[in-house]
């Protein structure tokens, strides 16, 4: 069975129409994404041990240049920034060549990645990461120790994790050095409007201990902070994230509805006492108005718990653990409350105000497959479980709990957007034409993450061919790689990764017929 995903545009401009009916939104809009129920179910995953595609010297294949515009591309319409270029199987170009004004022969644009891998004390223990199991699949001779923090797997050509090329035939060392050389690769658009660079950092992430409470800053609050502080926010980029759930994945979302905060008030009187008689009081009395007074009565009760004094937040928290304790010790369900989590969340940062923030933010568990979108100003933390993540390319971030790094409480409850939601859920957009791909298209620039959920009885898998540079990370399964030009295919495992350039037609033949998984990072303009 042969897949070629040739046309897109219909699949995507439907399923938006379809989601704007039902959301009674006009067409083509994505402001809000989150408020139908999706659900994936994937099969049990299996593996096979087969030779690594990591080791040196997986070279000899060449491509066509992905630079300028052929006849086979046409639009993708419906995604979030209106349409982007693809290009139909079996068309286009099939020479290869260099930047416009001259030709190459050994001009490569498709190569196996060796990945950094980043030891963060919050990340999963040994075997038990995620990130772990994916390296040594990859490389079966890499050895993983169990008292280890295995936090993110790295993919892109960011300075602090640049990652490395392998392939012998390529002069450049690294992903980075390389895309300096050859940006045409990147895509005609997505070269001219992030200045020749990658645009977005792909990731696995295993959490084991929450993430701080945090929210990152939009372009322009993003280019002050780095002026006034360029040692807590080194560049002046945004910084949207993308998360897609690999194992079950917990984490902390956007503003919960007025109401469930105020039953958080009277249920649990230490909460109460840290917003204060006269915030609450506001936060009730907003119920009956309009939007912009409950955002200015939940930005006071915010911001009146996240500045409270040290010492009574210690007092107040000791106080409810005490109380929660006592309550599960007696055998009683504290589960209305969080109880569990709020006595996993002081474990982990005893006397932390963060504590207090799971009764002001949605609270998601997310399936493997369901994603969340987190924009700039949505105050947010990962609490646990595993997930491919996707992010532009920045470090700033403004924390303001859950953390021993830098805490910069003001700037956080003014930047805030205090929109309560109830279904923070991002739902991707799935093809008709292709049964097999689900395209998670955010209404950033930077990124757009695609998942491909191939059955064994599929003998070869086209890839759909986009006018970016991409990354693809197998999860599942086992192929080889070729293009029409491809002298000798690339073999991937679990925890391969792939650089595609910009335009290139990729086919992937199952080697074992088994489940395949794959997730893919680029940028649709």
């Amino acid at each position: 069975m042969l897949i070629c995903p040739s046309s897109l545009h219909q699949d995507v401009s439907s399923m938006k129409a379809k989601l704007s009916r039902d959301l009674h939104l006009p067409f083509g809009c994505t402001a809000s994404p989150w408020n139908r129920p999706w659900h994936f179910f994937f099969r049990p995953w299996h593996f096979a041990s087969a030779q690594s595609a990591s080791g040196e010297g997986t070279s000899g294949y060449e491509t066509q240049d992905c630079g300028r515009q052929s006849p086979g591309f046409r639009e993708l319409q419906g995604t979030a920034r209106g349409r982007a270029r693809v290009q139909s199987p079996g068309r286009g170009r099939s020479k290869a060549h260099g930047p416009p004004g001259r030709r190459s022969r050994n001009y490569i644009s498709l190569f196996p990645l060796s990945c950094a891998v980043q030891h963060y004390a919050w990340g999963k223990m040994g075997s038990r990461s995620e990130v772990a199991q994916l390296l040594v699949s990859s490389d079966p001779g890499a050895a993983i120790s169990e008292d280890k923090p295995y936090a993110e797997l790295w993919m892109g050509s960011h300075p602090r994790g640049d990652a490395k090329i392998l392939d012998d035939r390529i002069s450049q060392k690294t992903l980075g050095q390389w895309i300096a050389e050859n940006q045409d690769c990147l895509g005609s658009k997505v070269k001219d409007m992030f200045h020749g660079k990658l645009p977005f950092l792909f990731k696995v992430l295993s959490v084991e201990t929450a993430l701080s409470i945090q929210a990152h800053p939009n372009k322009e609050l993003a280019e002050k902070l780095h002026l006034q502080a360029p040692q807590h926010y080194p560049d002046a980029n945004h910084k949207p994230e993308m998360a897609v759930a690999l194992t079950s994945f917990q984490g902390l979302c956007g503003f919960r509805p007025v109401e469930e905060i105020l039953t958080f008030l009277t249920k649990v009187p230490e909460f109460q006492f840290l917003i204060g008689d006269k915030a609450a009081t506001q936060l009730k009395q907003s119920m009956g108005g309009d939007s912009r007074s409950m955002a200015s009565a939940l930005q006071s009760c915010f911001s009146h718990l996240m500045k409270s004094e040290k010492k009574v937040v210690v007092e107040q928290l000791n106080l409810l653990v005490k109380r929660i304790s006592q309550q599960v010790a007696a055998g009683n369900n504290m589960e209305d409350i969080y109880g569990e989590l709020l006595l996993q969340l002081h474990q982990q940062y005893p006397g932390d105000i963060g504590c207090f923030a799971i009764y002001f933010l949605n609270l998601l568990t997310l399936k493997p497959g369901e994603a969340m979108f987190l924009e700039a100003n949505v105050p947010h933390a990962y609490l646990k479980g595993d997930c491919v993540e996707c992010m532009a390319c920045s470090d700033n971030t403004v924390r303001a709990g859950l953390t021993p790094k830098f805490i910069d409480v003001p700037t956080l409850c003014e930047m805030l957007s205090y929109t309560p939601t109830k279904d923070r859920l991002f739902l991707p957009a799935r093809s008709q034409e292709d049964p097999y791909l689900y395209i998670y298209d955010p209404p950033v620039p930077d990124f757009t993450v695609m998942k491909m959920q191939v059955p064994g009885s599929v003998a070869e898998y086209k890839v759909l061919a986009v006018d970016s540079a991409s990354i693809l990370l197998v999860v599942q399964g086992r192929v080889t790689a070729s293009t029409p030009t491809t002298q000798t295919p690339i073999p991937l495992q679990r925890g391969g990764v792939l650089f595609i350039g910009a335009n290139e037609r990729v086919s992937l033949k199952l080697a074992v017929p088994s489940d395949l998984l794959l997730f893919r990072a680029c940028c649709l303009l």
